[in-house]
């Protein structure tokens, strides 16, 4: 049976380090990375979770959400600022047991649980498993200058989104290498276009109106701390 460890890394995704403060904006009162922990709490395969942190940040985090980290039975892990970096510090923390690894970037706290329930469903006989979204206008390509080059077809595009599924010798593997999977690796699912990443303050708005649009699971628990962020 598959053992899942949930992954929160709050660096920005490779071409997006000045959006790294994703993970810290704040919809209702409440950080989008304390939301996108939420996301992998009562399932039964996630058996762990841990939280990546770059060093400007660790101690700060830990005073703020210490006991709520503690209580949700989250390893708070601190590593270098870069996408990789992150990586490559949850490689090494992973458990023993852990066949698999949820990547997810914290900024992206609007998921559908049924995207999340197709992943792990999805996972065994996999290395590499990722949710996407169709691209619905064309694409500009531009140069280092930022000078228009070429212009392609929306067909031939899709965007790639958070959480992803490696096994765990997978996500060992891109550690080591210092490289994601490549494109002909992964198994691609068909995602929720609600699952944005948000990149400033000013996108809380957007976030919050997109948590009101998704289906609400049934909670398994009795905890009504918990059945009360529904």
């Amino acid at each position: 049976m598959a053992v899942f460890c949930a992954i929160l890394l709050t660096a920005a995704p490779p071409g997006l380090a000045g959006e790294a403060g994703g993970a810290f904006v704040k919809i209702d009162g409440r950080e989008s990375l304390v939301r996108s922990i939420e996301l992998f709490l009562n399932r039964d395969p996630i058996k762990h979770l841990i939280l990546v942190l770059s060093p400007d940040v660790a101690e700060e985090t830990k005073r703020r959400h210490g006991a709520h980290l503690s209580f949700s039975g989250v390893k708070a892990i601190t590593a270098g600022p870069r996408w990789m970096d992150q990586i490559r510090a949850a490689a090494e923390a992973l458990p023993p047991d852990v066949t698999h690894a949820i990547l997810h970037d914290a900024a992206r706290p609007v998921v559908p649980y049924t995207d999340i329930d197709a992943l792990l469903d999805s996972a065994e006989g996999a290395s590499a498993v990722a949710l996407s979204t169709p691209v619905r206008t064309r694409l500009v390509e531009l140069d280092e200058g930022e000078q228009p080059v070429a212009c392609h077809l929306p067909n031939q595009y899709v965007h790639l989104l958070t959480p992803q599924v490696y096994s765990a010798a997978k996500l060992k593997e891109m550690a080591a290498s210092q490289r994601e999977a490549h494109a002909s690796e992964l198994k691609l699912l068909k995602g929720s276009p609600l699952n944005v990443r948000l990149g400033t303050a000013g996108d809380a708005a957007l976030a919050k109106a997109m948590l009101h649009l998704l289906p609400k699971p049934k909670i398994k628990s009795s905890n009504p701390f918990e059945e009360a962020q529904w």
